[in-house]
């Protein structure tokens, strides 16, 4: 079994176990820990090229940190993803925090933890300061990087997930639209594959996590 698909299975079998402990009562290890799973849907421009594509995020939280835990299926094996905190689930998306890679195995699975702020609390945040580097210029960028230093009209909360092929070329070998989008870390990526659509647009699964 390939370790992607192991820790699949496992998350899928603890994740029901933990909140039939809370659900009857019983205290959880830490007393200051929640657990919310909740699931990831193929987005509108991948239905007809991955229809099989879905994923489940199981979000722990131990009071000041969450560990956030994707697990994805049903996509193409062995291809570079990305995964976004973002305002609203599908486009314009909004404002959008990057978050990592997941790297599928050979059955199309894959797996990423990430530790930080995953809650009701999760905001960005943009008070205007100096140009941005241009580090990866367009092209081959699909935008250059910001000459003004972005400012926000104060905080915004962000409580959507949303997963993108890291690459136009990777969504293209799939069979999927060769669309380029900016939701990778050198601005340069694919379409979008999976989101959280299922939760209104104002109040995201993260809302969800105390």
């Amino acid at each position: 079994m390939k370790l992607a698909t192991a820790i699949y299975t496992a998350a899928l079998v603890l994740a029901p176990a933990i909140g039939l402990a809370q659900d009857s009562g019983l205290p959880p290890n830490n007393p200051n820990s929640t657990t919310f799973t909740f699931p990831l849907t193929v987005s509108p421009g991948a239905r007809t090229c991955l229809p099989h594509a879905s994923g489940t995020v199981i979000d722990h939280t131990f009071g000041n940190v969450e560990n956030l835990e994707v697990i994805v299926s049903g996509l193409p094996p062995n291809t570079d993803f990305v995964l976004f905190v973002i305002q609203v689930p599908n486009a314009p998306f909004g404002l959008a925090w990057y978050n990592g890679d997941i790297l599928t195995d050979d059955t199309g699975t894959g797996v990423i933890n990430v530790v930080g702020r995953f809650n009701i609390g999760t905001f960005i945040v943009s008070l205007g300061a100096l140009p941005s580097p241009d580090v990866f210029p367009a092209p081959p960028a699909v935008l250059a990087n910001s000459k003004t230093g972005a400012v926000t009209n104060g905080p915004v909360q962000i409580y959507h997930l949303g997963v993108w092929f890291n690459t136009p070329d990777d969504a293209v070998k799939a069979g999927c639209p060769a669309t380029a989008t900016t939701f990778t870390s050198n601005h340069d990526a694919g379409i979008q594959v999976l989101n959280t659509a299922t939760f209104p647009d104002a109040e995201g699964p993260l809302f969800n996590v105390p």
